[in-house]
């Protein structure tokens, strides 16, 4: 398909929201960027990923120990991934330019490629949210249907009891088939990639080697074969369901919108920023616990409208949105526990599964 146009609106909501933002910045004086409260956080989350991957290789923990450990590293992997690599793959972790790609390239260390995330997520994701053909976040065809405009097949009867055997398997899937399909067909879904440079081929193929070295050839020799697969399993199926889940009740539950172009001029009906509105949804705003482990991700219509800014300031900011969505009399979805958006989403996939 065709890349659609948003409805351009003279004095929009966006751009209100814009300077309402901006001027709280202002008042209070403080950077959008991450703080310190999260260089620490990311501290913690690195010693303790170091720790537990030196514990399970070099010190072969016994049975009980390594599953725990396993559980351990596929948590704070994805920990790593929602608080450091997510925002520093926007730029908003530290006002560093170079810190940004720092914590971005935590990504090449376990296994995935920057390149290809900021492509799919940053480009495509973040522009063009819940729209069937371009946003790669709901193409799991054909396992899974995601939209209406999807092809229905049998299967998905039982979507909303299998889904957690699909998103556990995510991590492993990104890091050994998915990434590689991306780079030898140059494109996300229907979108061409950019053009990679000498320089992007180098980083993607040598961080490909050296993850398969850290975490498959180096734990074989040390602790066997049998020893690594069994810790390897439980990591990354643990990491790939945390990462599936998080990202799937930010869009797919059951009162976001899933809207298509017109057909004639291209054109979706909303501007872009009330389209974000529609198509995302918090959980568990309330809940520091769940804040302080998905990256502020839970605030997930604050990340969309400003993916800029660290997610340290989105309780702040959410409340300058709450306050424009309710003068502009525009839906502000949330759910208040993370077990309500999970209810909500399974009744969305069994909606989706249905004739």
């Amino acid at each position: 398909m065709s890349v659609p146009k948003f409805s351009n609106i003279p004095n929009s909501f966006h751009a209100e929201l814009k300077k309402r933002v901006s001027d709280y910045f202002n008042e209070v004086g403080k950077s959008t960027t991450g703080n310190y409260s999260l260089f620490i956080k990311a501290v913690i989350l690195m010693v303790v990923f170091v720790f537990t991957y030196i514990h399970l290789v070099f010190f072969t923990p016994n049975v009980f120990w390594q599953v725990m450990e396993s559980v351990l590293l596929g948590g704070v992997v994805a920990a790593i991934g929602f608080n450091v690599m997510h925002d520093g793959a926007h730029g908003s972790f530290s006002k560093y330019k170079w810190v940004n790609t720092l914590a971005a390239f935590s990504l090449n260390m376990l296994g995935g490629n920057s390149f290809m995330w900021n492509m799919k997520h940053n480009v495509i994701h973040h522009a063009y949210t819940n729209i069937d053909g371009l946003d790669d976040d709901i193409d799991i065809q054909p396992w899974m249907r995601m939209s209406s405009t999807q092809k229905r097949y049998k299967l998905h009867k039982y979507q909303h009891l299998y889904f957690w055997i699909l998103y556990s398997l995510l991590y492993i899937f990104w890091i050994f088939v998915l990434d590689y399909q991306k780079y030898f067909k140059s494109k996300i879904g229907n979108m061409e990639l950019k053009t990679m440079s000498i320089k992007d081929h180098i980083i993607f193929w040598a961080f490909k080697l050296f993850h398969l070295f850290i975490f498959v050839g180096l734990p074989i020799y040390m602790v066997g074969f049998e020893s690594w697969v069994i810790s390897f399993l439980i990591f990354t199926l643990v990491a790939g369901f945390v990462l599936s889940i998080v990202f799937q009740l930010a869009h797919t539950v059951e009162h976001t919108s899933f809207p298509m172009p017109n057909e004639v001029t291209g054109k979706l009906d909303d501007e872009w920023a009330i389209h974000q509105l529609k198509t995302t949804a918090n959980f568990a705003t309330k809940n520091k616990l769940v804040s302080w482990l998905v990256g502020g991700l839970n605030f997930q219509i604050e990340h969309h409208l400003f993916p800029k800014i660290s997610h340290v300031h989105y309780p702040a900011i959410s409340k300058i949105i709450k306050q424009a969505c309710q003068e502009y009399g525009i839906a502000y979805i949330e759910y208040p526990r993370v077990r309500y958006a999970v209810a909500s989403h399974v009744a969305f996939l069994r909606q989706m599964g249905r004739k």
